[in-house]
This record gives structure tokens, sequence and C-alpha cells, in this order.
């Protein structure tokens, strides 16, 4: 069972259970913030993105004092799955979960269109359904997605083969013009060292059926839902 995760201002959340529960045929439950606990059964955790607490202070740092966060990080310390998708991205940054913080776009506008991802770790429980090298296309909208860290922690991320989504073109090159954001190293998702907690800006439940967005966000969603036996589609 996933259990994803409502804070005040998220406004994906729905989508997210969604994708979980009518396209992929998982069980998924909303969880509200305030709960000190995650639901009984619970396999694997999704943050959604949105607006949490209106982004007050920086996106993400008001949420991640949030109740529900405690369990979450109990959860991802024994090895438990945690996708945080966008605002859920930030809100893992800022509760420690992952290193690194989301800051304003370097254009200094909200952006809100369908970018191309190149995968560059394929391997579960996110991304096993699709290969190294592959590029998908998915949606974003943010205003705050440019990933900011420091030198050695980014040499960190690369040579522990911890950047799972890098911005390229539809080709697969990545550069500045394939860039929505100014992230560094053309970032788009990265993980932990243990491999079970990924943030990525890109929000693939919006990508999950062919007549709104396509399906290329099934090779996200799909993968977790597969490493806990449960996807179809």
């Amino acid at each position: 069972m996933f259990s994803v995760i409502q804070l005040p201002g998220s406004n994906d959340d729905r989508d997210m259970r969604f994708a979980m529960k009518s396209i992929l045929g998982c069980e998924a439950e909303l969880v509200w913030h305030r709960s000190s606990e995650l639901p009984p059964g619970t396999e694997g955790v999704l943050l959604p993105g949105g607006f949490s607490y209106g982004d007050y202070l920086r996106a993400g740092a008001m949420a991640a004092t949030s109740p529900v966060m405690g369990a979450v990080k109990r959860f991802a310390e024994a090895g438990g799955p945690v996708l945080g998708v966008c605002n859920g991205f930030q809100v893992l940054c800022e509760s420690g979960l992952l290193p690194g913080v989301l800051i304003r776009n370097h254009h200094l506008h909200f952006v809100c269109d369908f970018v191309h991802v190149r995968v560059e770790r394929a391997a579960a429980p996110f991304t096993s359904r699709v290969r190294e090298g592959d590029v998908l296309r998915i949606p974003i909208k943010h205003g705050e997605g440019a990933y900011f860290a420091h030198a050695d922690t980014l040499e960190e991320l690369e040579r522990d083969g911890r950047v799972w989504l890098r911005y390229c073109d539809a080709d697969g090159r990545v550069g500045d013009d394939a860039n929505p954001n100014g992230t560094l190293h053309g970032i788009a998702g990265i993980g932990n060292a243990r491999g079970n907690v990924l943030g990525l800006m890109p929000h693939p439940e919006h990508a999950v059926e062919a007549s709104i967005g396509g399906l290329d966000g099934l090779a996200i969603l799909g993968s977790l839902a597969d490493a806990l036996g449960g996807g179809r589609s």
C-alpha cells in the first residue's frame, strides 16, 4: 500500500493517488500531515507536488517540520522507498533526507512545460522499467526548481551514481539549451546513498495517460509499483 502525504497547499496529491490506484492498480491512501504515524501496511511513501504552506520561508521548509515527516524519516531509514515530486523533492531536501536545496529558477519565472530527461540510473525501485540513456518526456511546473549543492556534494552525487535523472533535449544531449531552470549539472532528480529515496522535479503523475501528457511517467511510477509487486500498466 502507498501512502500519499497531504500537506496544506498540496495540489497533486489526488493526481498521484489516481496514477497509482486507477492507472497502476495499486492500493493508495491519502495521509494528512498531522498524522504522526503512517498507516499500517505502508510499503511506499509518495510526497506530491504543490505549494505546501504557500512556500513561505523556502519551498518545503515548513512542511519538513510537519508531524508526518517524522514517520516518513523513520520509514526511509528502515529502507522503505520514498519518492518526492517537485514540492516533495523540496521537502526531502529541507528535511535532510536528501542533500542540497532547490532554489529559484535562474530566470526568476515560473515554468510550466514538457521537458526531456535522460535516465542516468536504471535500477529498482524507481527506474527498473527503463535503461540508462533512455529519454523520457515529462512535464514540469515550478518556480524553485534549480538544484544547488556545494562542489563536494555534487562530486559525491556524480561519483556514486546518485543522479537518477538529468535534463536533456529530445536526443539525450545535456546542455544549457535543455536546462529549464538553471539547475547545476542539469540535475532533474537525485537519490540518497542507500537508493531508496528519490527526489525529482518533473511530474510523472501527469504523464500516465496516452491522451493527456503521454505515458512516460509510468517508467518511474510503474517501476515503483513493480518493486512492491503491484504494477499492471
